[in-house]
């Protein structure tokens, strides 16, 4: 199923197609943080003055880890604290990516560290593992504390793999990550306490305080102080809630002062709904209309506990919301020519960037069934607004379906190379999606996605 509105190219008012603007956090973060390490690793060699035998080379080894696992703490809370900054330039998805693999690396080199150091020092003193490790811990000054922070890292490391968080919900997932902050604070000290590389060194003890105390600060100020404020200063209140299509729905909220959210077409604001049930827990959801001084929109698919819940929800319930977050905005475009590929309830963000992308935009939006298109009334009237094209893929009934190929998309978006693409589906519609534009020329930069599946 095809629409199509031929005729001038849209633009929308104050969006003329203009060169983007290019952000150097992503290319800029990496480096801050690789300086940083390499700065850990200068405190260990300025503090080492040699290394004989195998004791020393194990005890040596154990220090550089732990000296790393320490400074990876630090990067791993930053990168999740909601910088504006990081969040906004970099994106919310990739930011977790980059989370989930450094949290891999801490939890190695915080493993490495305990064993490198119990097997040096056990050496040293000509005594076996388990008497040295008894004697670490109960007698080594911060030691107990830092052993059950060291335990708490590898739960949620335990918890966060694959496997794990798949029998697991997104709530609890969130919840037990707050376990790292306890996690952190119960190691922090012994770092000071027992390592060679501070114990005495007024400069690097200073060092270390002002890391941890400023990610502390961004912690406490992005991830609570701000959602506070937020609550208390635009009061959302619940509207109505509107079925789009089968196990779809809409949730109209209005509020004060939502022109100072500042929400691009594209990004998303973690909700917490102020009801039985729901309080507890701030879920991500995408605005599916841009953002208006007075009412606000989402569009939710009722798959899981929380989302099927918000189908419930009574006009009138508080709400708070955090963000906005995410960088799928109009920033990321390179190219006039823009391809909006939407699989199911991903169709959210790609609806405000069709109404709003100036340049020539097309929309193919894939769903199950025709019935479960949703939002397609507004799509027709943003296309005809705008002289677009929308293609409608279904698997249902077979003649409407488009296989989800190189050469199936190239068919519906003739110069695909050519074309920015925005993507947002389903994990298993995402990289079938991914793997077809790339093979049908489309450059990976081109590519833009970002998705919940944290």
């Amino acid at each position: 199923m095809t629409t199509t509105f031929t005729g001038t190219t849209y633009e929308s008012r104050g969006m003329r197609h203009r060169r983007p603007r290019r952000s150097f956090v992503p290319f800029l973060a990496p480096l801050v943080i690789g300086a940083g390490a390499a700065g850990v690793l200068a405190l260990w060699w300025s503090d080492t003055t040699s290394v004989v035998g195998p004791a020393g080379w194990l005890t040596g080894a154990g220090r550089i880890t732990g000296l790393l696992a320490g400074y990876a703490c630090a990067v791993l809370l930053a990168l999740m604290a909601r910088v504006p900054l990081l969040d906004h330039a970099i994106g919310t998805d990739r930011l977790a990516r980059w989370h989930a693999l450094g949290g891999r690396c801490t939890i190695s080199l915080a493993l490495a560290h305990t064993l490198l150091i119990i097997w040096g020092y056990s050496l040293t003193s000509h005594t076996d593992v388990v008497d040295q490790t008894s004697t670490l811990v109960l007698h080594y000054p911060d030691l107990l504390k830092g052993t059950a922070g060291f335990l708490l890292f590898l739960a949620t490391g335990v918890l966060s793999a694959r496997a794990a968080r798949r029998k697991l919900s997104y709530e609890t997932w969130h919840y037990l990550h707050f376990a790292t902050y306890l996690a952190v604070f119960l190691t922090f000290g012994h770092q000071l306490s027992n390592g060679a590389d501070f114990v005495g060194n007024r400069p690097a003890q200073i060092a270390w305080y002002t890391l941890f105390l400023g990610v502390a600060v961004l912690v406490a100020w992005y991830r609570f102080a701000v959602p506070l404020r937020c609550g208390l200063r635009h009061r959302l209140r619940v509207t109505e809630v509107r079925p789009e299509a089968p196990g779809v729905v809409s949730v109209h909220l209005t509020g004060e002062h939502l022109d100072e959210l500042g929400g691009e077409p594209g990004q998303f604001l973690r909700w917490r709904f102020m009801t039985r049930g729901l309080w507890w827990t701030a879920n991500p959801y995408s605005l599916s209309a841009p953002a208006h001084p007075g009412r606000l929109r989402i569009t939710v698919k009722t798959a899981g506990g929380h989302s099927a819940a918000l189908a419930r929800l009574v006009p009138g319930t508080r709400v708070w919301a955090e963000g906005p977050y995410g960088g799928f905005t109009a920033n990321r475009r390179t190219s006039p020519k823009v391809l909006l590929l939407a699989g199911g309830v991903g169709i959210t963000p790609l609806r405000t960037l069709f109404e709003t992308l100036p340049g020539q935009v097309t929309l193919v939006y894939r769903a199950r069934r025709t019935d479960d298109l949703a939002l397609r009334g507004e799509i027709d009237a943003i296309a005809a607004h705008r002289r677009a094209t929308v293609h409608y893929v279904v698997d249902e009934p077979a003649g409407y379906s488009s296989p989800l190929t190189a050469r199936g998309l190239s068919a519906l978006v003739p110069e695909l190379a050519a074309h920015d693409v925005y993507l947002c589906g389903p994990p298993g519609m995402t990289q079938a999606a991914i793997q077809a534009l790339r093979d049908a020329g489309v450059p990976a930069r081109s590519i833009h996605h970002e998705s919940f599946a944290f």
